[in-house]
């Protein structure tokens, strides 16, 4: 049950996750026409998440605002994968973890089949290179599951109207590493787009048209050791796709 924005510990959420999840609902009185999400016309949510009582809260919250539509829920990364093929939907919000793969995944698939989709990560890790990683492939926000700085819709209608949703202790930390005396977000890109001979060696057969499957046969490494260093690649160099890989590194001379 939610009274008042709060999950109530009657739910059936368990009572440590109730307290531990609980957020107050801050839904306008008035909410603009000309922004996306009203209640003739709410924002379609896919859920992903592998853990039942998380994502019942997370559930709840979206629930309660009628500018919101959740059009479907999903607990395993096989799962998250048919409900894409299946719902049409505006905001991915997914769990990095998820007990078959992990979301980065998942949201790969969506920025290929549904481009304009948005993505909301939501982690029980603060990690700076998480986060980014999932940036990188086109998250507009990433939330900390435990933290009590805004709430799952709020994040929802932020990125589908063109914002992102960063929680603030995150948002703080990647905010100093543009801090005078620290190194620029252009000099942490150079460190981090280095990529390592067995990248290149991947990368150089990516350029040239072979698919995950006849580089690994090539290089006698499985398909999906080639997808692990095709989304290094893909972190190192902060781009989404293949094509982007190889122009990029081709512009930085990396090829």
């Amino acid at each position: 049950m939610n009274v008042g924005g709060l999950v109530s510990a009657s739910s059936t959420v368990a009572p440590t996750l109730s307290r531990q999840f609980a957020m107050h609902t801050n839904q306008p009185s008035v909410w603009p026409d000309f922004m996306v999400g009203q209640s003739m016309q709410p924002v379609r949510v896919l859920l992903v998440d592998d853990d039942p009582h998380i994502r019942h809260v997370i559930a709840q919250e979206l629930l309660a605002d009628d500018r919101i539509n959740l059009v479907a829920q999903a607990g395993s990364l096989k799962e998250g994968r048919r409900k894409v093929a299946m719902h049409e939907f505006d905001v991915l919000v997914v769990d990095l973890n998820l007990g078959d793969g992990n979301g980065y995944d998942l949201i790969e698939q969506v920025k290929s089949v549904r481009p304009q989709a948005e993505v909301v990560v939501i982690s029980a890790s603060e990690d700076d290179e998480h986060a980014m990683h999932a940036f990188g492939l086109g998250a507009n926000g990433y939330l900390i599951k435990n933290s009590w700085f805004g709430n799952f819709p709020q994040a929802v209608l932020q990125v589908v109207n063109g914002g992102a949703s960063i929680t603030p202790n995150l948002a703080r930390r990647l905010l100093h590493r543009l801090e005078p005396g620290k190194p620029s977000g252009h000099m942490l890109r150079g460190s981090r787009d280095r990529l390592s001979e067995r990248e290149r060696e991947v990368l150089k057969m990516v350029a040239a048209g072979y698919t995950s499957g006849e580089i690994g046969a090539r290089l006698v490494i499985s398909g999906q050791t080639v997808n692990t260093h095709i989304r290094n690649i893909y972190r190192k160099l902060n781009v989404r796709t293949r094509a982007q890989a190889v122009s990029c590194a081709t512009d930085r001379g990396l090829l």
